[in-house]
């Protein structure tokens, strides 16, 4: 009996033991809570994560222990990837949005336009309608199709009213990136440098890879099996992220 008891705790430590390597060197998964990255994530959808794509650091690991002080087989990222990272206000707190600025770069708004070292990006408006949402609420917007140097596309939304039009300019320090949400009347981003501000190559965790899976919230836990067919997105499963 005892014998068979340490087998299966044997079992469980070397199961645990798999699911922290998978989850810290291969793949993690995230739920996306809010909505500052609509049309592109919708509150609900659920993505896996690459955690090898830029290398690895002390937060690739679960709770950030302080075994790295630097990233290791490090990968430099490019303008347009989606990327979770801990948020510098806390080094806790997982954000994801969309990396605008390298270390030396000069972004800033211009009549509600934006400028990546004093050359205002390429976008065209999209006639498609989306039901985007600031926190409870439904937002009018507009829809650009965004182009970065890079030749990287991708949608990004602006309020037809209150949009945020002019900006100081953010020099993104050495060692450092600066990050917009794709809603960018309703994103906590780089923008805002008391809370997010440039974030450290340190914080990167992992470059968002698919959606595998999309719950509406609004429509019923995932829990309630029963009302599936109103809330589950299936058009949304295994939908690989730009």
């Amino acid at each position: 009996m005892i014998a068979k008891i340490v087998d299966n705790i044997k079992t469980l430590i070397i199961a645990l033991v798999i699911a922290i390597i998978i989850r810290s060197l291969f793949f993690q998964p995230f739920y996306i809570p809010s909505s500052s990255m609509e049309p592109t994530l919708l509150v609900g959808d659920r993505i896996f994560v690459s955690k090898y794509t830029y290398g690895f650091s002390k937060h690739s690991f679960p709770f950030s222990p302080p075994v790295l002080n630097k990233r290791i087989f490090n990968s430099k990222p490019d303008y347009g990837d989606l990327i979770v990272f801990k948020t510098p206000a806390d080094n806790r707190t997982d954000f994801i949005k969309r990396l605008i600025g390298f270390p030396g770069d000069e972004i800033q708004f211009i009549n509600g336009e934006l400028y990546l070292n004093k050359k205002k990006i390429i976008r065209e408006e999209v006639k498609e309608k989306f039901q985007i949402k600031c926190g409870e609420e439904i937002s009018e917007v507009i829809s650009y199709m965004e182009t970065l140097p890079n030749g990287k596309r991708y949608l990004a939304v602006y309020n037809k009213t209150g949009s945020m039009m002019n900006t100081d300019k953010y020099v993104v320090p050495d060692e450092h990136y600066f990050f917009l949400g794709d809603n960018r009347d309703c994103s906590r981003d780089s923008r805002f440098l008391s809370s997010v501000g440039y974030v450290h190559e340190i914080n990167l965790i992992g470059k968002a890879k698919i959606i595998f899976f999309s719950n509406d919230t609004k429509k019923g836990s995932v829990l309630k099996f029963w009302n599936w067919k109103n809330s589950i997105r299936i058009n949304r499963f295994f939908k690989k992220l730009k």
